[in-house]
């Protein structure tokens, strides 16, 4: 094939005789690592999207070609321009394919620096033009390469939180697919249009904006800071657990979602996650070298982004992360999910007959109809119960359900002794509050972004940089008194002190409670159904009802002037 090709454009150069010998090497060479990189990368489809190990070395053989390639075209760019005929978008191609492995690197490790890495490659494109002569040839699968790149880079600058960025690269792509649509005619203008909706959606998603003097929008990050988590301090006795890998899934009806990513999941993913770093390397190193230094720092837990998997895939992950957990580690599941509730009356009280939470929506047809309309006792297949997560409470295990049915998982055995926790988010909102479910949950959000969660359920929708970070300072303060609250309870289950060594989980916990205690002195969240709840259940008086806890809320409602929205005497109300 590459004897053809190289025919083929030798010909097109002129006499095959009058071309010296080492150029004729140069484009053999470079032919030789284009179709090489070609197939690595297109092996990497064939990888398995679970486990830790089988994959490192064709990912490293893979990037150390495009290392080679892209540093060849670079050093011999006049003979490939003379001999080979080499197009800009060509040269873009190979830069494109670099981003996406590093974004694919990114997903496998869930190391934040690796983004920083698809960022610069991809800024590049951008910056260089690389694609800007695809529009004038009449070829449609090119543009379609174009379009294709604008997304694949819209969603590393959203996971970067580069929202300026996000708004010129959707301004730019809409002008790109009306002049692709207008040129060719083509059937895909509808799917094109959507990825245009969604991402405009998923930019909106967040019910407050923070403003700068000049009401330009602050960029807010929830990842994990230095100064994100409270301090351990002295005297606190708590679990040496660490969090090692995660779960991520999402099946939320009508949420709002970009490229197989819910804003449920979007949010769940970056609170799990440390701040980014640069890596070392620069943008003419792209090579494994460069991309398999860890950083000095504690590296994050892996995760696996799961939207709406059928069960035998949920399992299949699931039974992948078990596998290879390390010695005192602890395993999160987050379910953002419909709720499946029981068809009918039981007589029996067990695992399976509490309903679940469903994670993927097709359902299994039988002689042309659905199963669940033949016969109620069926259960729906793609539901997941707590009886499923049974076999997995044999290591330390972290539940978080954000569901209409997430009361479900209340009724959790721990059969086998380990350290289990489930977070539970309430089953209803007050219908007093505007319905943001299409942007994300309200529980799910308290736990990525809590300042921002008690801002909307207190009735504001923006607010200034100065007093944004005021309140933020406070509600540190909250969360280090949070700490002690838990850490020096007497009556507390062991579990939550096992997982609070782990800083992530340590935030979560804290901020759970944070969420808890504002939803039951709300004057709007009046019912039980309104509050989120817990496996093994919190000492009320000594957590999310502790009158220490509710002083803190209504001081920092009072720095918002919102008091008014908050019940004073809350002890008295119950």
């Amino acid at each position: 094939r590459i004897e053809f090709a190289l025919r083929e454009i030798m010909s097109s150069g002129g006499a095959e005789d009058d071309i010296p010998q080492a150029e004729r090497k140069t484009v053999t060479d470079f032919c030789y690592l284009l179709d090489k990189s070609k197939q690595l990368f297109n092996g990497l489809r064939d990888l398995p999207q679970y486990g830790q190990k089988q994959w490192q070395s064709y990912f490293g053989r893979t990037f150390d070609v495009y290392t080679k390639l892209w540093k060849f075209q670079q050093q011999h760019r006049q003979v490939l321009d003379n001999r080979y005929g080499l197009k800009r978008w060509q040269i873009g191609e190979i830069a494109s394919k670099i981003g996406q492995l590093y974004y694919h690197y990114y997903l496998r490790t869930s190391e934040t620096s690796y983004l920083n890495e698809a960022f610069s490659f991809y800024s590049a494109i951008r910056q260089r033009s690389y694609y800007s002569q695809v529009n004038k040839e009449d070829r449609p699968e090119l543009v379609v390469k174009k379009l294709r790149y604008y997304a694949r880079f819209i969603v590393v600058c959203l996971l970067l939180n580069k929202m300026d960025v996000v708004k010129d690269l959707v301004k730019e792509l809409s002008d790109e697919i009306e002049d692709y649509t207008h040129r060719f005619n083509t059937e895909d203008q509808v799917e094109w249009n959507l990825v245009l909706q969604e991402v405009a959606a998923f930019i909106e998603a967040d019910p407050v904006m923070v403003l700068n003097d000049d009401n330009t929008i602050v960029i807010t990050s929830n990842r994990l800071s230095e100064t994100g988590a409270p301090l351990l301090e002295q005297g606190m006795i708590v679990g040496q657990l660490a969090l090692a890998d995660a779960l991520i899934i999402g099946n939320c009806n009508n949420q709002v979602k970009f490229s197989e990513l819910t804003v449920d999941m979007f949010r769940m993913l970056q609170a799990l996650e440390r701040e980014p770093m640069n890596l070392a390397s620069q943008m003419n190193k792209p090579g494994m070298q460069e991309s398999t230094e860890k950083p000095a720092r504690r590296e994050n837990p892996h995760k696996y982004l799961l939207y709406k998997p059928t069960f035998s895939q949920l399992y299949t992950f699931l039974a992948a992360s078990f596998k290879e957990l390390p010695a005192n580690s602890v395993l999160l599941i987050y379910l953002s999910a419909t709720g499946v509730f029981p068809s009918g009356r039981s007589d029996s009280e067990g695992p399976y007959d509490f309903g679940g939470v469903l994670t993927n929506s097709n359902r299994d047809i039988i002689n042309g109809d659905a199963i669940h309309k033949r016969n109620q006792s069926y259960k729906e297949m793609h539901c997941l119960h707590p009886g499923d997560l049974y076999p997995f409470t044999r290591k330390p295990l972290f539940i978080i359900v954000d569901s209409s049915n997430s009361v479900a998982y209340k009724n959790f055995t721990n059969l086998f002794g380990q350290p289990l926790v489930c977070l539970l988010s309430p089953t209803a909102y007050p219908k007093a509050l505007q319905d943001q479910s299409q942007r994300g949950s309200l529980f799910t959000l308290f736990l990525n972004n809590p300042l921002m969660a008690f801002l909307f359920v207190s009735g504001l929708s923006s607010m200034r940089r100065g007093l944004w970070e005021k309140c933020q300072d406070y509600l540190r303060k909250i969360n280090r008194d949070i700490a002690q609250l838990l850490t020096h309870s007497r009556s507390i289950d062991q579990s939550f002190l096992q997982f609070f060594g782990d800083e992530f989980l340590r935030l979560l916990l804290t901020r759970f409670i944070f969420c808890s205690a504002t939803m039951r002195m709300h004057k709007i969240f009046r019912e039980t159904r309104n509050y989120p709840e817990s496996y093994p259940q919190l000492p009320r008086d000594e957590t999310v009802e502790n009158p220490h806890l509710q002083k803190h809320i209504l001081e920092l409602a009072s720095i918002l002037d919102v008091r008014n929205v908050f019940l004073e005497n809350t002890l008295d109300d119950y």
